[in-house]
């Protein structure tokens, strides 16, 4: 019964398990972010925790794309279990760094999958994860603006409130 099933899915053993990993990553960045709004909201950062409320919700929208898809190819998707998410930071720019080490690591996780999907020709599961990529170059270049924001404005004085102010204006056009 399981190779019939087998048979009826459009995606590999492999395939399935890594895009079910990436549902989990992106559970976990959704959760971390989420844990980032709480720490900035707490300590009167409240256009940065804004920021992070949205990025928790755009981790979250990617968590139930990629989910979605695993069932659209007759797959069997996971619901994933989340623990382990930091909660405490050390400083203001200690939550972007960590923001911007997520988002890589979500990055290197999307080009293991699409690694795997050519070497095993599954051309439908690259074109989905298209979107992702491009998503990604956002991700990224927003998080690193960011955190740029501690080099250009600096900390002292009013530096962290200016920097608070912008983090929510920071946009990315990829047209430009």
């Amino acid at each position: 019964m399981k190779d019939i099933i087998r048979v009826k899915c459009l995606l590999s053993t492999e395939v399935e398990r890594l895009l079910n990993q990436q549902i989990k990553k992106e559970a976990q960045s959704s959760s971390a972010y989420l844990a980032m709004a709480s720490w900035c909201n707490q300590h009167g950062y409240d256009f940065s925790s804004d920021y992070f409320f949205k990025q928790s919700d755009e981790e979250r929208q990617h968590q139930l794309k990629i989910y979605k898809y695993v069932l659209d190819m007759g797959g069997t998707a996971i619901s994933p279990e989340v623990s382990n998410i930091k909660i405490e930071y050390n400083s203001f720019r200690e939550v972007f760094e960590e923001a911007l080490d997520q988002e890589i690591s979500v990055t290197q996780s999307l080009k293991n999958i699409a690694a795997n999907c050519h070497k095993e020709q599954d051309y439908i599961t690259v074109e989905f994860l298209n979107w992702f990529f491009k998503e990604q170059r956002e991700e990224e270049y927003k998080a690193r603006r960011a955190l740029e924001l501690f080099d250009v404005i600096g900390e002292e004085g009013t530096g962290r409130w200016q920097i608070d102010k912008h983090v929510g204006g920071i946009v990315y056009d990829s047209e430009a």
